[in-house]
């Protein structure tokens, strides 16, 4: 691990087969109710099967499979992506030449193949580091097991793990008023913009709606700065009142929005995504919030 600012850099590195699952506790009534939930769900018992860390991978292998997001070498940030079922989807879709970025508040350790960052997505330090990160294209790329391997020699663990510092310690070094000039001027280098980020649920359905808005607003707003030209933007909301004018800018933005509600979404939720495609020319998150955002 690389420290980058007060923010955590996290390298995946070679793991055992297997992922480690995440566990979440409760009270004693609660979790049994949760556990039985899960044991009778097909979608929570294929992932335990299929190694993956959550049943929200479906969801976004349904989309992809209806709407072609992915394709191989692409770069795609993955914002709370914690605890990884769509940085998995990303990085598998995208083959051994993707660049996966991983973003969210909780410490977590990416999936194989991807690397992540530890921030409060909503702060504007953590969207500066993102970008910054964004802006090396060396950074958070695979590593190059052919050039290791040109002379025909053999390529040891120690080679790959030296070659893992090396590309995530040389952030640390890079010249400050070129990363700055890079970020200040908008970092148009990725593919596709994943957001599932959600506020935990509080029973109120306007204040749940509403914080749901704010993510999806920060999330479109990022999106559209660090987004290539016919760039695609996924993102989970709370249906409510509010997004209609969420629709409206995405509208504004891309080529093509479709409202979605996975199979794999279960049926009493209120969540839903947008799937935003071909991110327009010259579209900038000024023209959708004013200086609202101006960072």
């Amino acid at each position: 691990m690389e420290c980058i600012s007060r923010l955590r850099l996290l390298r995946s590195g070679p793991i055992p087969s297997g992922f480690h699952e995440i566990v979440r506790f409760s009270s004693s009534g609660s979790s049994k109710r949760w556990t039985t939930r899960q044991r009778r769900d097909p979608y929570s018992r294929e992932a335990t099967l299929r190694n993956l860390k959550s049943r929200a991978a479906f969801k976004l292998l349904e989309i992809d499979h209806n709407h072609h997001i992915f394709r191989h070498g692409q770069t795609v940030v993955d914002l709370g992506f914690a605890p990884g079922s769509w940085t998995q989807v990303a990085v598998d879709r995208t083959g051994r030449k993707g660049r996966i970025l991983g973003i969210d508040i909780l410490p977590c350790m990416p999936p194989k193949g991807a690397s992540a960052i530890q921030g409060n997505f909503l702060h504007m330090e953590t969207q500066r580091e993102v970008k910054a990160f964004l802006s090396e294209d060396s950074l958070g790329r695979p590593i190059d097991r052919d050039a290791l391997g040109a002379a025909g020699e053999e390529v040891s663990y120690i080679d790959l793990e030296r070659q893992s510092e090396l590309s995530a310690s040389s952030h640390e070094g890079v010249d400050n008023t070129r990363r700055s000039a890079n970020t200040s001027a908008g970092v148009r280098v990725v593919d596709v913009v994943l957001s599932d980020m959600m506020a935990n649920t509080s029973g109120n359905s306007f204040r749940d709606h509403a914080l749901s808005m704010d993510l999806c607003n920060s999330a479109l707003a990022f999106a559209v700065d660090t987004l290539k030209r016919g760039g695609h933007f996924i993102c989970k909301f709370y249906s409510g009142v509010e997004d209609v004018d969420l629709e409206r800018r995405l509208r504004k933005a891309f080529d093509i929005v479709k409202r979605e509600k996975p199979r794999a979404s279960r049926s009493e939720s209120r969540e839903q995504y947008f799937v935003s495609k071909t991110l327009k020319e010259g579209v900038t998150k000024q023209d959708l919030y004013g200086d609202l955002y101006d960072y």
